[in-house]
């Protein structure tokens, strides 16, 4: 089996639809249908079950899925290794993120450190209300960034975690009592101002200007860090919606964390400056696109 057809086969046993793998692998659906029924072919057995519905692995295509996924798994490896002995990885990269997603990205950091000996990953925290100066300056190799990100100079790589969200509220709060919130609570309270060096886009993302029926959220008082929010909620100055990842690991007295039921999925992304590009920051997104979001 060509490479070109074990990539279009292990494509289509992730995906299960021609077309959604054609446009993936930027081929016709003519190509995905001829690679399949010509390993079949050869093979003597029935690798899909295809009906106009749905397409469906064979117990054999399981089989087979799982021995050439081991396969191309190392073949990845191996190059990914010997691209860290020829091309410059091996040095320890600066990653900045929000808190504690650090603990979170152990499984992916451990992951990429065993494919490239001798390169290595240290946390730094940034903040919302400055998410891109670090990068840009270079003090940081890269963020952790909930999207979307679109700045001209950064380039996003690939999703690394998703969750939802939280509402930080002070425990006296009248919504404390009700064990959960919504976005269109946040109509009828102040939230953090971060000030003007986040884009307001970004900032948007996490806190949205206004319910989802239209009211205005108001915004103030101002902080800078996750630290000076938790205060100013506890003081009961505002409530602040974050990444569920807070709640995880800080229990601040006097603040209750409420699930934001309404809030849709966050979908933090590797990102970093374009012109930084290097060999181990490309083998860390390689080996991020590899292992895939963990989810919160």
């Amino acid at each position: 089996m060509e490479l070109r057809d074990i990539e279009i086969f292990l494509t289509l046993a992730e995906e299960l639809h021609f077309g959604r793998t054609a446009e993936r692998l930027h081929v016709s659906q003519a190509r995905v249908s001829q690679a399949i029924a010509k390993q079949e072919r050869r093979l003597g057995v029935v690798l899909f079950d295809r009906t106009n519905r749905r397409v469906a692995l064979t117990p054999v295509g399981r089989r087979l899925r799982e021995d050439l996924q081991q396969a191309v798994d190392l073949l990845r490896e191996g190059l990914a290794r010997a691209e860290a002995a020829g091309a410059g990885t091996g040095r320890t990269l600066r990653l900045g993120v929000f808190g504690h997603a650090g603990h979170e990205l152990r499984p992916l950091i451990e992951t990429f450190s065993s494919r490239h000996p001798g390169s290595d990953v240290q946390f730094g925290e940034i903040n919302g209300s400055d998410p891109f100066t670090a990068l840009r300056t270079g003090e940081h190799d890269a963020h952790v960034l909930w999207l979307p990100v679109a700045e001209p100079d950064l380039t996003v790589g690939p999703t690394v975690l998703t969750g939802g969200r939280v509402l930080a509220v002070a425990a006296d709060h009248p919504l404390a009592e009700r064990g959960t919130a919504s976005l269109e609570d946040l109509g009828d309270n102040h939230v953090v101002d971060f000030g003007p060096a986040a884009p307001e886009y970004w900032i948007a993302a996490m806190v949205p200007t206004r319910t989802p029926l239209g009211r205005r959220i108001p915004r103030g008082p101002a902080a800078r860090t996750f630290h000076e929010v938790l205060s100013l909620v506890a003081s009961g100055q505002c409530v602040h919606p974050l990444g569920e990842i807070a709640a995880r690991y800080n229990r601040p007295p006097g603040i209750v964390f409420l699930p934001l039921h309404d809030a849709p999925t966050l979908h933090w992304a590797l990102t970093w400056r374009s012109t930084a590009d290097s060999p181990t920051l490309r083998a860390l997104a390689q080996t991020a696109a590899d292992f895939g979001p963990i989810s919160l």
